[in-house]
C-alpha cells in the first residue's frame, strides 16, 4: 500500500484522433447551441436523452427494465413489476440523480467530497438519503459469468486520500483551462478506479462525467446520453478503462498511461455529440418555418421555463427556482418581469401557492395539449 498523494497527476498525451475529436465536438456543440427549436422540440430531445441516460446507465449494472419500462416508470404511467423493485427503485434514483446533477451544474457547484458522496447517496438511496460515507473495507470486482478477478480496488484507508487528491487536480485543471471533455473522461476513469464505494461506483462516475459537462458549457441543452454509447459497446467501454494488464490498483493501475481512455472517451462524446447534432438538424428541417418573433424575443431562462409548461399547466417560484438553479427572491423577480412581458399569467394568488400560467400567445408554441 502507498501513500496517496493529495494531487493527483494523471499520465496521458494528446494524440492526432483526441485532437481531431476535440474539433468535432466543438463544430458540434457550436451548431447545437445556435440552431433554434421551439420550446416543444427542445423539451422532447431532452427528456427522451434523460431517459435513454437513466435506461442505460443502470442497465450497464445489470437492471433488467427494458427501455420501454423505464419510461413508464419514469413518467409515473407504471411502478410495479413483479420481481423486479429493486429495478424499479434504481431507475427512479438515477432519474432524480440525473436531474440533481443538471441542477447543481445550473448553481455551478464546485466538484466537493460532499457533492460527490451526496450524489452517491441519490443514486443508491434515492432523493432523500444522506450524504453516503466511502467503503469501510476492500472491495473486489469480478467477471460476472466466470467469477474470475478483473480488478482489486485501493484499499479503503487509502480512498479519503485518492478521493482529494482527485479533486484538487480537478481544481488545478480548471484553472488551466484543459478542455472540459478531457476533464469529465479523466474524472469518469479516476473515480470508478479509485472505486470509493462497494456499489453504485460506475453510476455515479457517469453522472458525475455529465455534472462536468453540463457545468462547463457542454451541456448541448440535455439533448445526449454518453451512457446509451456506453451500454451499446461495453466491451469497448470496460476494456478502454482496463488501462493496464495487472488487476491490483498497486501493482500498475495507479501510474499507468491514460491516453487508450480518452482516445475511446473523446471518440465517443464526438460521436454522441455528432448524433445530437444531427438529431437537432432533423427537427429543424421537420420544423421548416422561420421561428416566430414572439420566440425569438425570449432569451434562454424564458425558452426553458416555457418548456416547462410542455409537461404541466401551471409553475410555481419553486419550479423556477429549480429550473434556473436560482434561489426563489430571484426567480420571483423573473416572474415579475415575465408577467410584465406577457409570457406568464397570474392565475392564483394563494400567498404560500402562487401559481403562474402560460399566456394565450405562447401557448401555441409548446404542442401541449393539457392546456
Amino acid at each position: 500500500m502507498s501513500k496517496p498523494r493529495l494531487l493527483w497527476k494523471p499520465s496521458y498525451k494528446i494524440t492526432p484522433l483526441i485532437a481531431q475529436c476535440l474539433m468535432d465536438i466543438e463544430a458540434a456543440r457550436a451548431v447545437v447551441d445556435h440552431t433554434p427549436l421551439t420550446p416543444a422540440e427542445e423539451a422532447d430531445l431532452r427528456h427522451q436523452a434523460r431517459i435513454r441516460s437513466t435506461h442505460y446507465s443502470t442497465r450497464i449494472e445489470g437492471n433488467r427494465l427494458t427501455l420501454s419500462e423505464a419510461q413508464q416508470v419514469i413518467e409515473g404511467k407504471k411502478d410495479k413489476f413483479h420481481g423486479r423493485e429493486r429495478d424499479v427503485r434504481e431507475v427512479q434514483n438515477y432519474w432524480n440523480a440525473l436531474l440533481k446533477v443538471e441542477q447543481w451544474a445550473r448553481q455551478k457547484k464546485p466538484l466537493t467530497e460532499v457533492l460527490m458522496q451526496q450524489l452517491h447517496g441519490l443514486v443508491e438511496k434515492g432523493s432523500r438519503a444522506k450524504s453516503t460515507p466511502y467503503r469501510d473495507g476492500q472491495n473486489v470486482i469480478r467477471d460476472s459469468t466466470s467469477g474470475a478477478l478483473v480488478y482489486v480496488p485501493p484499499e479503503a484507508g487509502d480512498v479519503p486520500g485518492l478521493i482529494v487528491g482527485m479533486i484538487n487536480w480537478a481544481a488545478r485543471a480548471e484553472k488551466e483551462k484543459l478542455p472540459v471533455p478531457l476533464l469529465a473522461g479523466l474524472l469518469h476513469y479516476q473515480f470508478v478506479t479509485i472505486h470509493p464505494y462497494y456499489d453504485g461506483n460506475g453510476r455515479t462516475a457517469r453522472l458525475l462525467a455529465t455534472f462536468i459537462f453540463h457545468r462547463g458549457g457542454y451541456g448541448l441543452n440535455g439533448f445526449f446520453s454518453m451512457e446509451e454509447h456506453h451500454a451499446r459497446d461495453l466491451e469497448g467501454y470496460y476494456r478502454s478503462l482496463a488501462v493496464h494488464p495487472h488487476h491490483n490498483y498497486y501493482e500498475g493501475r495507479a501510474e499507468a498511461d491514460l491516453t487508450p481512455w480518452l482516445e475511446y472517451f473523446i471518440k465517443t462524446v464526438a460521436e454522441v455529440f455528432n448524433r445530437a447534432k444531427e438529431d437537432v438538424l432533423h427537427r429543424t428541417r421537420k420544423v421548416g418555418a422561420p421561428e416566430p418573433e414572439a420566440l425569438r424575443r425570449l432569451d434562454r431562462r424564458a425558452r426553458i421555463v416555457l418548456a416547462l409548461f410542455t409537461r404541466q399547466v401551471k409553475i410555481t417560484t419553486g419550479d423556477v427556482a429549480r429550473a434556473l438553479g436560482l434561489s426563489e427572491r430571484m426567480a420571483r423577480n423573473l416572474i415579475g418581469h415575465w408577467v410584465e412581458d406577457g409570457l406568464l399569467t397570474l392565475i392564483s394568488t394563494a400567498k404560500r401557492n402562487r401559481a403562474y400560467g402560460l399566456s394565450a400567445i405562447y401557448r401555441q408554441f409548446i404542442g401541449n395539449d393539457k392546456h
